[in-house]
């Protein structure tokens, strides 16, 4: 039976946001039933021990999510979550109490792209939660600044960013001028800096790039939607690529159809062969042809 290093589990597809890096979610707004959650993870457990709580959406918005957290830790799921950190005050001590949870992504170019969100206050409820994390010693923060480009045009907002990070983890040398060489740094036992560059969701408008090249999809991951629909990978938000319903159709016979071991296959032989994949950009990161 083959083993994935994580599912994405989407446990609400709404978001208290609109960013411009995320595509504008045209499904039915819904949010899963604990019910729902447990039946699902009964169903991957024979295939990982380690979800994350998002395809799209903001999970902190789920309004069980101290139950669906509760339901990971019986099940033996590591969770991690991704979030835009605004909904973080309110939720800090659900999170903090929950043996399930290890890892915390915080999108910090979600900053950059609403211009209403306060500062001050944005900030300083991500950091009162690092503070509570780092005594629990259990939880890892990533801070994600994936918008790399902006950075290197000098724009206001991620210097912003980097000065009070600088302030909060008391760093001694000059945060922005290293951080601008490296892909991640390393604040804390327990928190790293991450930047990547922006990047284009695949969508069946969008551009094809050609049949050949190399993806994780199904090789490492997939992804659950929040209506059981099973899909590739973390980046079909739109279920264009659907593998089969998690609550009609067995996980092993939606992973073993032919629709997904053509996908897996493809890949394997560096080729692309659904029209979803052709459109995506975040494949080319992994720049593996031959």
């Amino acid at each position: 039976m083959r083993k994935y290093k994580r599912i994405y589990v989407e446990v609400t597809n709404v978001c208290n946001l609109s960013c411009d890096f995320c595509p504008e979610n045209k499904r039915s707004p819904g949010f899963i039933s604990v019910a729902g959650f447990e039946y699902t993870l009964k169903k991957i457990s024979p295939y990982t021990n380690t979800i994350y709580l998002h395809v799209m959406g903001e999970p902190l918005l789920h309004p069980d999510l101290g139950e669906l957290l509760d339901k990971a830790y019986i099940h033996g799921f590591r969770v991690n979550i991704t979030t835009n950190g605004t909904l973080i005050k309110k939720s800090k001590d659900i999170l903090i109490n929950k043996k399930s949870l290890k890892l915390v992504n915080f999108s910090l170019h979600s900053f950059d792209s609403n211009e209403t969100l306060d500062s001050n206050n944005y900030f300083e409820d991500i950091f009162d939660f690092i503070r509570a994390s780092q005594q629990e010693k259990r939880i890892m923060i990533s801070l994600r600044l994936w918008n790399a480009e902006d950075m290197e045009k000098g724009e206001y907002k991620s210097h912003e960013t980097l000065k009070r990070l600088e302030k909060e983890f008391c760093i001694d040398y000059n945060l922005e001028k290293r951080f601008m060489n490296e892909r991640s740094l390393r604040l804390s036992p327990n928190v790293i800096l991450s930047k990547a560059s922006r990047f284009d969701w695949p969508d069946m408008e969008s551009e094809n790039t050609g049949d050949s090249g190399f993806c994780y999809g199904l090789r490492n991951q997939f992804g659950i939607l929040v209506d059981g629909t099973v899909v590739p990978c973390c980046l079909d938000s739109k279920g264009s690529i659907n593998l089969g319903n998690i609550y009609k159709t067995e996980m092993a016979d939606i992973i073993n159809s032919g629709r997904a071991l053509n996908i897996y296959n493809g890949f394997s032989k560096r080729k692309v062969v659904e029209d979803l994949c052709k459109r995506c950009g975040y494949r080319k990161r992994f720049n593996m042809t031959e």
